[in-house]
């Protein structure tokens, strides 16, 4: 409930009596003194996003990402225009768009994707608020801009929730990714995304299926986020957006292109990266279902194996400590050079009193990883087996 809290009060503050001036737009870009001003803003704030240790660094991704955008911009208003695509670290369901172009994605919405012809459907929405002058169109309809900007980011700051946000993205993302823009322009982005994939040969209906998946998601699993993407009523919107669209017979009959494979292809390291900061964040299920999908793609490897029993070992129901040996066990036996499970294994015997089992387990992972970062932690493991004595 909280996080609704506060996206009605950021939404009260982007939307609350703003009609967003319409902007000429074929004036160009950066020509005008507030939207070089706008930019020199951005700027700063993707200076600290790019410097925070949270992107998600794979140039066969990032090209990857690129080259879908090309092909969306082919039709576009602006096909000179540079976008730039960018993964951020984070679980949570989100991408923004900022003025000059660049498009942040978390790991968390990519993970949740089928195909393709999804992503295209993101991608074209977000590439529409760069090209369509969002960003500018909402600062001209504010009369106090500096008052606006500081009453966003004092929103932002003053609930923990989201303070590392609101430190990494900057008031200018912070709108976008919190609140969005105005209904009007939310809807202007919905409907020329759903035209830009589907002149790319993409099947527009896999926007509604995306949409439907996330809302599902987000009921099932109880999720709630300060993100834009990621909660109810905004969800709820794309996906009327989207049926709306559909039901005016826009779909081109032939454009069926999804694209599954190759994108599954490019997204495994993402979905296994994503369930590894979902599960620090505590959210068992949703880790669970990630890996399970990942091993989908992947069967036979060791570290999503290793990665289950880590779900069972920290969740600690019932039975969940059987269960993660048995992973721990076909994660060793899949690659006995990998010295995760081994340590696993040994803080498992560890804490069941099994000291010698134990360290045998840890002796291996030092073996395997002689300057592991937590060497000094597994040796003083290993002094306390050592001081317990022989067991039978």
């Amino acid at each position: 409930m909280k996080y609704f809290i506060i996206i009605i009060s950021i939404c009260a503050l982007t939307a609350g009596c703003i009609t967003p001036h319409a902007v000429p737009l074929n004036e160009g870009l950066k020509s005008t003194e507030d939207e070089q001003h706008l930019w020199r803003r951005v700027q700063k704030e993707q200076e600290a996003i790019n410097n925070s240790g949270f992107l998600y660094h794979e140039p066969e991704l990032e090209n990857y990402l690129n080259r879908i955008v090309q092909k969306l911009q082919a039709h576009s208003i602006a096909p000179d225009f540079e976008i730039q695509i960018k993964v951020i670290k984070d679980p949570n369901l989100n991408a923004l768009a900022y003025p000059n172009g660049v498009i942040y994605i978390h790991s968390g919405i990519l993970a949740r994707m089928d195909n393709e012809a999804q992503l295209a459907a993101l991608l074209s929405h977000e590439m529409t608020h760069c090209t369509h002058r969002h960003s500018l169109r909402v600062i001209r309809s504010i009369k106090d801009r500096p008052a606006y900007i500081a009453a966003v980011q004092d929103t932002l700051a003053n609930i923990s929730a989201v303070q590392k946000v609101a430190r990494l993205l900057g008031a200018i993302g912070s709108m976008a990714a919190v609140s969005g823009y105005t209904r009007e322009l939310e809807s202007e982005a919905d409907q020329v995304g759903l035209d830009l994939m589907t002149k790319a040969n993409y099947d527009s209906t896999e926007a509604l299926r995306l949409f439907e998946h996330l809302k599902q998601e987000i009921e099932a699993e109880g999720i709630e986020e300060p993100f834009f993407f990621g909660t109810h009523p905004n969800v709820q919107q794309r996906i009327e957006n989207v049926s709306d669209w559909l039901a005016g017979d826009n779909r081109v009959k032939h454009a069926v292109v999804k694209n599954t494979a190759e994108f599954q292809a490019r997204m495994q390291g993402v979905v296994l990266t994503n369930a590894r900061l979902d599960l620090r964040l505590g959210r068992f299920d949703i880790a669970q279902k990630t890996v399970a999908k990942y091993l989908a793609m992947q069967p036979n490897d060791a570290r999503a194996y290793y990665l289950f029993g880590e779900i069972f070992r920290q969740r600690d129901r019932r039975d969940d400590a059987k269960t993660a040996v048995s992973y721990y066990e076909k994660a060793i036996s899949l690659d006995p050079s990998y010295p995760e499970p081994h340590k696993a294994m040994g803080l498992m015997h560890y804490k069941e009193g099994e000291k010698q089992r134990a360290k045998k387990y840890f002796e291996s992972c030092l073996l395997l990883s002689p300057n592991t970062s937590d060497k000094a932690y597994i040796q003083g493991y290993l002094k306390n087996c050592a001081l317990s004595g022989e067991e039978s």
